[in-house]
């Protein structure tokens, strides 16, 4: 079998182009003991992968040159030397931006799409639900009755965390997104109780007008202007969980936050936050998703592109914000 797969060409400095990938073809090697071959179905593309793009340290290794690139998936096991995952089982795992993975099956997880289409494991059952649900409820402590504003609320994190943060008794419940459209479906069908666009002025003059009584909790998946904003309205004792920079993972110059001052007159909490911190709440989530997915009380709006030769156009249009929920890769 012949695999096709995306490799880093180079790195960027700046927004990232399609020059910047490559498309390489090789062979399927054959299964050892103990691992598979997965033929992928679906795959994820993420913000963090951006920080990925840069040789510097992190929380995860960088990108290596001229070799595939990585990011979750979720496919078919076609070959397998392992009794633990056979030939028909579908698995998520770590090894997209490819057709073919061959994979320890340890380094798999079989998940039922008879229960939920595969890419509900790379969206709303996967990461960005459990990221959503652990950011607001265990980093930024989220109670009943509180003010909570969620920026990027149209992408795949801050979508399900708006609706959470519903489910869960907040007041009120304020987004950030980059279009009218976003705006509309933020509030008509995600159910915020209000919504704005980011582009169309000022964001401390619009997020005001919106948060008369101020804002409780933050969940911020864009930083600068943003959090700048949010920290002038935050009430006393308010929390911030830092989810995501992205208006800044291509622009490592951009001017610093100007109103920290405010962490010590309002003792606010500010706390970033990883996902992987929060493995041990999976199992939590899971069940109270599922419930809320089977009662139709939460809405998991996804975009997808086909095809593996448009994988970085899918992930450029993500970090463009071209997409409504969690973008995916097709194949």
């Amino acid at each position: 079998m012949t695999n096709r797969l995306w490799q880093l060409a180079a790195r960027p400095e700046g927004v990232p182009t399609a020059e910047h990938f490559r498309l390489v073809e090789e062979e399927v090697p054959a299964p050892g003991p103990g691992q598979v071959v997965v033929r992928n179905e679906v795959m994820s593309v993420d913000p963090a992968m951006r920080g990925r793009m840069n040789d510097v340290p992190s929380y995860v290794a960088p990108f290596q040159l001229d070799q595939p690139l990585e990011g979750g998936a979720v496919g078919t096991v076609v070959a397998s030397e392992s009794p633990d995952v056979p030939v028909g089982a579908s698995v998520l795992h770590g090894l997209g931006w490819r057709e073919y993975a061959l994979l320890d099956a340890r380094h798999t997880r079989v998940v039922d799409t008879a229960a939920a289409p595969p890419s509900a494991y790379l969206g709303v059952l996967g990461m960005p639900g459990l990221t959503a649900y652990a950011g607001l409820l265990d980093v930024a402590h989220m109670k009943p009755d509180e003010n909570v504003f969620i920026s990027g609320a149209a992408g795949a994190v801050g979508s399900l965390a708006g609706q959470i943060a519903r489910l869960r008794g907040a007041r009120l419940v304020i987004g950030s997104a980059g279009s009218a459209a976003k705006v509309k479906y933020l509030v008509d069908d995600l159910g915020f109780d209000a919504a704005f666009n980011y582009k169309d002025g000022s964001v401390r003059t619009q997020l005001k007008q919106l948060t008369p009584d101020g804002i409780d909790v933050y969940f911020d998946n864009v930083g600068g202007e943003q959090l700048e904003a949010a920290l002038f309205r935050m009430n006393l004792h308010g929390r911030v969980a830092v989810c995501g920079a992205i208006s800044q993972y291509n622009t490592p110059d951009a001017r610093g936050i100007r109103n920290l001052s405010l962490l010590i007159s309002k003792r606010i909490t500010l706390q970033g936050f990883l996902v992987m911190d929060h493995w041990g709440r999976r199992q939590a989530f899971v069940e109270e998703m599922t419930g809320w997915l089977r009662e139709n009380k939460v809405q998991v709006p996804e975009t997808f592109v086909d095809g593996i030769e448009h994988a970085p156009d899918a992930f450029l249009g993500m970090l463009r914000g071209e997409n409504l929920g969690k973008m995916i890769v097709r194949f």
